[in-house]
């Protein structure tokens, strides 16, 4: 029985281990499991893979997209210009980092795009927003990160105006913010100033309409959620799995 794995924390949630268990079932692919590696500390991954056959392929989630790479023994160019990894390859050499969620962003986005949509804001610094980053790059739009406690060339939430919103027209929110349970919460921008020329785009799918795209919508906005980017980075990461040069 070849096993693939999501590494995470707290995921008894878990769309991958649902979204491929649905997939082996739909598509016939026999001898396939997909279990969780739900962990407090990536210290207890080497025991696991020990203890667990034929581990082929696994997904890495909140919070260890980074830090998973001091246990690599090599990472895809692509993961390392992004500095993150979801997927992971094992081989006979041993575990080879990759990113798929830039590509997952990238096309599930690309059909919403208009010609307006040149500058964007990247709500959130984590892992995900590194490689939606990497994404709005190889699409030619501009961005800016805001945060909480901004860096250097960073905005702040309180910088936010509306003449500055009116440039900004893609706006991707890449923050935990408003995943359910806590539905009500949402990242804390003038939602008064969006209007009809506005994309909005949440990495989050439960619940599929979060405050932040509902709050969006009202003033006209074009809003998606992240449940199409995930089945496109799941599909990259099987591909990446099946294709034994892991290319």
């Amino acid at each position: 029985m070849n096993t693939y794995a999501l590494i995470g924390k707290n995921i008894d949630y878990s769309f991958s281990r649902q979204y491929f268990t649905e997939k082996f079932k739909r598509e016939g692919i026999a001898d396939c499991q997909y279990i969780n590696f739900d962990i407090q500390s990536l210290d207890e991954l080497p025991a696991l893979l020990a203890s667990t056959p034929n581990v082929k392929g696994m997904n890495v989630t909140i919070p260890y997209k980074r830090d998973i790479s001091q246990l690599l023994s090599a990472i895809d160019t692509t993961a390392h210009q992004i500095g993150a990894v979801n997927t992971i390859k094992v081989t006979p050499i041993g575990l080879i980092g990759y990113n798929t969620d830039y590509y997952g962003f990238a096309e599930s986005l690309r059909p919403l795009l208009r010609p307006e949509h040149t500058h964007a804001l990247i709500l959130g610094t984590g892992g995900a927003s590194s490689a939606v980053a990497y994404a709005l790059s190889q699409l030619g739009i501009s961005y800016r990160f805001v945060s909480r406690t901004p860096a250097i060339g960073q905005f702040a939430y309180t910088d936010l105006t509306r003449s500055l919103l009116l440039k900004y027209l893609l706006i991707i929110n890449c923050t935990p913010l408003g995943t359910f349970p806590n539905i009500s919460d949402c990242p804390p921008l003038p939602y008064q100033h969006l209007n009809a020329s506005h994309l909005l785009y949440d990495l989050i799918y439960n619940p599929a309409e979060t405050t932040f795209l509902a709050k969006g919508k009202k003033q006209g906005a074009t809003t998606c959620n992240g449940q199409r980017m995930l089945e496109l980075q799941a599909e990259k990461a099987w591909q990446i799995w099946q294709n034994e040069a892991g290319n």
